[in-house]
């Protein structure tokens, strides 16, 4: 009797609903832009527990789900959250409270902002900035100390470069190390020096470390602040997965706590600095595989940066006739991390600007990758790269990870450090996407700005933010919308292994989507750049 009655309750419940699915939300009446195999628009689609469980047209979604939270779009745009492939998204916290110096026209322009800075904390122990790029100077030569040592001559100053791979510090801020007085050269490295034999203040790539270590380190409550701040900054511009490129086990930890306290909701890749100490840990470890962490990858450096004259080149640079710039490191060494790191069964991700050390590292990772693999190693920037070595990245499964606002930041100088005819062999993001049919694209924040839409313009206009020049720059390496959307979502999951949880709006994955005010696949190229998001959810639930 009790099975009787308890069936005849099951048979009124479907019939009093009409035997619809209970869902959390339905958002109907949009245009979906799925991203999935066939790039599918839908019009519908259901979430439930945090994942997608419809997709579809509008009386599909509408017959099959109810739900208290229905919401109509109207014919609004929907996507699935943005995922930057590269960027540095605990250092971008961290640097939220630093002076910044990105966009500055001339270093006295610079002064001014650090002397407002220490007004405004008077009481810290250094002033660090970082944005900085001589290139935009009506004067493009390096900067040097003496007026830094004339406003601040007793408060360590440090000021890194837009791309990170240079800084100027004052006299305060190198007296903290005794080396300048014991050495000229540093491996990986350039310690610049004036006419008189007296350090400039200017360092290169590993140089920087000499005083870098120095500076005081931040307070576990600033760190906490420094992550919450940069998720919230994340999320405002659509972005729910970003890959954070060179964490210290000490930040992965602190990320894990938060994740589990449900304070950090960010999906974060980390790859880790590949330290003994690290390796050691992940070796003991494994892989860390959690809904919001993914610990399986290295992140190495090959060489710096093409505005800094730290990338390494297969010939001189020729605006600097004797400098082919530099590896960080011997290529011995190079190759006895990545016999490590395939051995451990993790990822190898090795930061390549010039077109000698993409070489170098594409033949190192030929040597370990059998020609059919699914290890997904990746080449971080790809900036410069032979027309020789480009088909090695289809020959080993390698993925590109590029940053499209790097080659509408660096066009108006880079034929002046690589020449009329090397500069077409750089940012070929066309070129290498057809290698292997996908490219995962990135903004590599805080070198570039946080704003994926930033990215997305310069990706399919290869123009800057005043819509030049007319028709792109190098337009032959134009990636088209729907590619561009692919890096952003789908690729860039694909080259975190993630692909089956996210990057598209289809069953089962993660509910994480975002709306914008206008079609980026519609939008005249002219607005792409400051298209809004005007909501982003996670889990089905909206973050901003």
């Amino acid at each position: 009797m009790k099975k009787l009655l308890s069936i005849a309750a099951v048979m009124f419940f479907l019939w009093s609903c009409g035997g619809k699915q209970k869902a959390d939300l339905i958002i109907h009446n949009a245009t979906v832009y799925t991203v999935n195999d066939d790039f599918t628009v839908a019009t519908a689609f259901a979430v439930k527990d945090g994942k997608f469980v419809g997709v579809g047209s509008d009386e599909e979604i509408l017959k099959d789900f109810e739900s208290d939270e229905t919401i109509n779009l109207e014919g609004a745009p929907v996507y699935p959250g943005l995922i930057d492939a590269h960027a540095h998204f605990y250092r971008y916290g961290l640097g939220l409270k630093n002076a910044d110096l990105v966009g500055t026209k001339s270093f006295d322009e610079i002064l001014e902002i650090l002397q407002a800075h220490r007004e405004k904390y008077p009481d810290d122990e250094w002033i660090v900035g970082r944005g900085w790029d001589q290139n935009d100077w009506e004067n493009k030569e390096f900067p040097s100390k003496e007026k830094l040592d004339k406003l601040f001559p007793d408060v360590p100053v440090f000021l890194s470069r837009v791309d990170g791979h240079a800084a100027l510090a004052n006299s305060a801020a190198m007296s903290q190390s005794e080396i300048f007085g014991k050495t000229k050269e540093v491996t990986g490295g350039k310690i610049y020096f004036d006419q008189n034999g007296e350090p400039t203040g200017l360092l290169v790539d590993n140089a920087m470390d000499l005083i870098g270590k120095y500076i005081p380190e931040q307070t576990r409550a600033d760190q906490i602040e420094a992550l919450i701040m940069a998720q919230q900054n994340c999320f405002e511009v659509g972005l729910t997965g970003v890959v954070d490129a060179g964490l210290e086990v000490s930040t992965i930890e602190l990320i894990d706590s938060l994740n589990k306290s449900g304070e950090l909701k960010m999906r974060l890749y980390a790859m880790v600095a590949p330290s003994e100490e690290s390796i050691d840990y992940f070796k003991k470890k494994g892989k860390i595989k959690t809904d919001y962490l993914n610990v399986r990858s290295f992140k190495v450096y090959g060489d710096g940066a093409l505005g800094s004259r730290g990338a390494n080149l297969l010939s001189d640079y020729s605006d600097d006739p004797g400098n082919a710039g530099f590896l960080l490191e011997k290529e011995s060494t190079y190759d006895e991390l990545a016999k490590v790191i395939y051995d451990m069964g993790f990822q190898m991700n090795t930061h390549c600007i010039g077109d000698r050390t993409d070489r170098v590292i594409l033949d190192i990772y030929g040597k370990y990758l059998p020609e059919d693999n699914d290890l997904r190693w990746k080449i971080e920037h790809a900036q410069v790269v032979s027309k020789e070595d480009v088909p090695k990245f289809g020959k080993y499964n390698i993925i590109p990870s590029v940053q499209p606002t790097h080659a509408t930041s660096d066009m108006y100088w880079a034929a002046e450090r690589l020449g009329e005819e090397r500069v077409k062999t750089a940012y070929a993001f066309k070129d290498l996407l057809d290698q292997n049919g996908y490219i995962a694209l990135g903004s590599d924040f805080p070198v570039e700005d946080i704003n994926p839409m930033y990215g997305f313009h310069a990706a399919v206009a290869r123009q800057d933010a005043e819509n030049w020049p007319e028709g792109g720059w190098q337009a032959e390496n134009k990636l088209s919308r729907e590619e561009a959307l692919r890096g952003m979502t789908i690729w860039a999951a694909y080259s975190n292994f993630e692909e089956n949880e996210k990057g598209s709006i289809e069953v089962g994955k993660f509910a994480d989507f975002i709306f914008t005010q206008k079609d980026m696949m519609k939008a005249p190229e002219s607005e792409l750049r400051n298209l809004k998001i005007t909501a982003t959810y996670l889990n089905g639930k909206k973050v901003y």
